[in-house]
C-alpha cells in the first residue's frame, strides 16, 4: 500500500488503527505510568507503517495527555491509571470529523480570547513574526497571487504571542483546516484583498500598541464574513 496516496478518510483510519495497536500494547505489556514504549523505528516496524504515520498518531495521544515525550529520551506512558486510559483511548478513536460551521465558530471564540492575551502579553520577538507574516500576506495579496499561507501564519503568530500553549496548540489543529476551506464554503469574496490587508494591519497594530480592547474589535471587525457565514446573520 503506498501510504502517500491515501485518502483523508483512508489516513485517519490509518491513526486509528495505529493509536488502537498502541493501546493494546501498553495494555497488553502492562505498562504503567513512566513507562517507555518502543521507540518510532521499532513501532514502525512491528506495525508495518511509516515512522511519520507512527510519529503523528503519538502526537495526537500527547494533545490528549496519554502519552508523554521526552526529547532524547523517547516516549511515555502519562500518570493515569490503566481504566481511564482505557476509556479515553475510545473516545479517542470515537472521534468524528467536526462540520466547517463548528470549526468556524471554535475559531472566533478562541481568537477573540487570543488577540486580547496577545495584546497583553506580546513581546518584540513576536510582534517580529507578526510583522513577517503580515508583509508576506500584503505582498502577495497585491500581486494577486493566493496567500493562504500567509493568511495562516499571521494568525498562528498571533495564536503564539498570546502565552498560552494549550490555546497555541488547538489554534494549530482547527485554523489550517479552516482557511483552507474557506474557497470551498464560499465563506469569504476573493475580491476583498486590499480589505483584508487593513484588517490584518489593524489587528496587528492594536497588538503592538498593547490595547486588548481595540485588538479584540479589529478581530470582530476581521471576522465579520465568518459572524454572517457562522451564524445566518
Amino acid at each position: 500500500m503506498k501510504l502517500e496516496i491515501l485518502t483523508r478518510n483512508e489516513h485517519k483510519e490509518l491513526h486509528n488503527i495505529i493509536i488502537a495497536k498502541i493501546r493494546d500494547l501498553i495494555l497488553n505489556k502492562n505498562l504503567e505510568p513512566g513507562d517507555k514504549l518502543p521507540s518510532e523505528r521499532m513501532l514502525s516496524e512491528k506495525f508495518e507503517v511509516t515512522r511519520n504515520n507512527i510519529r503523528e498518531a503519538i502526537q495526537k495521544l500527547e494533545f490528549y495527555g496519554i502519552l508523554k515525550s521526552k526529547p532524547q529520551s523517547g516516549t511515555f506512558v502519562a500518570d493515569i491509571g490503566p481504566v481511564a486510559m482505557k476509556g479515553m483511548m475510545k473516545d479517542i478513536l470515537a472521534l468524528e470529523d467536526p462540520d466547517f460551521k463548528s470549526l468556524v465558530e471554535t475559531r472566533i471564540l478562541l481568537e477573540l480570547k487570543t488577540v486580547r492575551l496577545a495584546a497583553k502579553r506580546r513581546t518584540e520577538e513576536d510582534l517580529a513574526k507578526m510583522e513577517a507574516a503580515l508583509e508576506s500576506y500584503k505582498e502577495k495579496v497585491l500581486n494577486n497571487e493566493e496567500a493562504v499561507q500567509e493568511d495562516l501564519l499571521f494568525h498562528l503568530a498571533i495564536a503564539q504571542a498570546c502565552g498560552n500553549s494549550t490555546i497555541n496548540r488547538m489554534m494549530l489543529i482547527i485554523t489550517p483546516e479552516i482557511i483552507n476551506n474557506f474557497e470551498k464554503y464560499h465563506v469569504c469574496d476573493k475580491d476583498q484583498g486590499p480589505k483584508r490587508i487593513k484588517e490584518h494591519q489593524n489587528i496587528f497594530d492594536a497588538i503592538k500598541e498593547q490595547n486588548t480592547q481595540l485588538a479584540k474589535q479589529m478581530m470582530k471587525d476581521h471576522f465579520n464574513e465568518l459572524y454572517k457565514y457562522c451564524y445566518n446573520i
